[in-house]
């Protein structure tokens, strides 16, 4: 038992639950709704830049970045770039207003802004089910990670992940997550390093592998045993280093570009991150440093996926890495690579920087899931005149609801890609509160009618695009659709809000309070 325990995939996760209970137990006391749901706006810009990254850097890019690049070649490979374009609009257009205005949840934007009880409830459903849309596959990476490297059922993953965000965050509220997701950021981009210059020592030179890639056509040796039909996976690599694999038209190419590059505006855990700046500032700083960082995590993902292509094509890697890489699909190609790259150790510490990876992100969707059911719903639906310490306990209990909801919707995405599941949530937000947030932002002639249209039509149409799309016509069966539901959130903002012009009185103001260096450290 004490060897199993010594191997380094259980002592480096081991040492990282550790490491969390610790931070957990050190930032316990969440005297108020401040501390508990913003941290007290007191994380300058290099922690909030670190968490920012954290947050938004999920299993996703982690594990899906790379994977979809080792499954897609250059189609996958395109995802990092789109995802790249988000942070940046968001830290122009919406950072610095953002964390001008100061508020505890992304539905308080709404409320203030046109003091709606109504708008703050459709803010609420819509940030669930993107949170819900996005927490799915968190989970499924951590099942497969534990299921393939662990031993333990799928549904054992589910249920112990959700558990520990439970305690996470339950305990240690916006202080606990945000330390740390910073700590969890560099743990990752230690592990990516370390692939790297391991990959690059060992000769895997990107233009080398590349070339190799698309010279290679035939079958791949060794696969045989994993085929249902006992005969080894045939391969074109030129199709592979090729275009229109999973995307076959500019359309579509343009469709996913719009849903990805405008969704990262729209999510409510990295919104919720702005709240956190001490000053507008600091929020710019903090969007800044997370640019950096995510742009570095792009492109070693990008190149890992390559190398993870280049060793399977190989085919003269441990037969337990071709297995690995063959059985896990796209999900589990980082783990098997550093496996194959560096033995028992890197695996252990990629597997540790996986964890970290989902429980990063986890636990901005739990604390931002959190604040629209105590604060927006419970607080302000439910319990009137309520205390300090009761909207914190309420935040608590609603972790316990979150975990058990979000449980469920991790186990009916088993056979899901990772990769692709965060990018259909992305383009939920982007059709949904993206719109929401550039025009109530920039845009003085927004109404409240005007928001509620936008924000209801713009979930119904890119979900119903997503889960229903085989009853559209063929040319509107998109993989992404983000080219037909993002103009629908945005022109239904502004066609309703034109035929409204019930604009609130006090817009003058609250354009003031987002633009005005005056308020700069409100």
């Amino acid at each position: 038992m004490m060897s199993t325990f010594l191997e380094p995939k259980f002592l480096l996760t081991l040492i990282l639950m550790g490491t969390i209970v610790y931070i957990t137990y050190l930032t316990k006391r969440s005297a108020t709704a401040s501390d508990y749901f913003v941290g007290g706006r007191s994380f300058g810009w290099f922690t909030n830049g670190s968490a920012i990254g954290g947050d938004y850097l999920s299993a996703a890019t982690f594990l899906g970045i790379a994977g979809l690049t080792y499954q897609l070649g250059y189609d996958g490979a395109y995802y990092a770039f789109c995802f790249s374009i988000g942070l940046t609009l968001l830290a122009i257009f919406v950072a610095g207003p953002l964390r001008r205005f100061g508020a505890y949840t992304v539905a308080d934007f709404l409320a203030y802004r046109f003091h709606s009880r109504r708008a703050r409830l459709a803010a609420v459903a819509v940030v669930l089910a993107i949170s819900g849309f996005y927490a799915a596959p968190q989970l499924l990476g951590a099942a497969q990670i534990l299921s393939m490297f662990f031993g333990t059922s799928y549904e054992f993953g589910i249920i112990f992940t959700c558990s520990v965000m439970i305690f996470y965050v339950g305990i240690g509220g916006m202080k606990g997550t945000t330390l740390n997701q910073a700590l969890e950021l560099w743990i990752r981009l230690g592990a990516f390093l370390l692939m790297v210059g391991a990959a690059i020592w060992g000769g895997l030179h990107y233009q080398d592998i590349l070339a190799s890639i698309n010279e290679f056509k035939g079958t791949i040796t060794g696969t045989a045993s994993f085929t249902s039909d006992g005969k080894d996976i045939p391969f074109d690599g030129s199709v592979w280093t090729g275009t229109g694999n999973y995307f076959p038209s500019f359309w579509q190419t343009i469709s996913m570009t719009i849903g990805l590059s405008l969704g990262t505006i729209g999510l409510p855990h990295i919104l919720l991150r702005f709240y956190t700046n001490p000053s507008a500032k600091a929020a710019r700083r903090s969007a800044l440093m997370a640019i950096g960082i995510a742009s570095a995590f792009f492109l070693f993902a990008v190149y890992l996926g390559v190398v993870g292509r280049s060793i399977f094509l190989t085919g003269d890697a441990d037969p337990a890495v071709m297995k690995d890489l063959f059985a896990g699909g796209n999900n589990m190609v980082v783990p098997s690579t550093a496996q194959a790259l560096g033995g028992e150790w890197l695996l252990g510490l990629v597997i540790a920087g996986a964890f970290a990876a989902v429980f990063s992100n986890l636990s901005g969707l739990f604390i931002a899931s959190s604040g629209a059911l105590a604060h927006d719903l419970y607080a302000t639906f439910f319990r009137k005149n309520i205390t300090e310490k009761e909207r914190v306990i309420a935040g608590k209990a609603s972790i316990i609801v979150l975990g058990v909801l979000y449980g469920i919707l991790g186990l009916m995405v088993k056979e899901a890609s990772i990769g692709h599941l965060v990018a259909l949530a992305f383009t939920v937000a982007a059709s949904t509160f993206t719109p929401i947030f550039i025009l109530g932002i920039w845009w003085r002639g927004m109404t409240e009618k005007g928001a509620i249209a936008g924000l209801v039509l713009g979930l119904v149409s890119s979900m119903y695009m997503i889960f229903f799309k085989t009853t559209l016509p063929e040319f509107l069966q998109f993989n992404v659709p983000g080219i037909i539901t993002v103009p629908i959130g945005f022109l239904s903002v502004y066609i309703v809000s034109k035929l409204d012009r019930k604009v609130p009185s006090d817009v003058n103001e609250f354009m003031k309070q987002v633009h005005s260096k005056e308020s700069e450290a409100a």
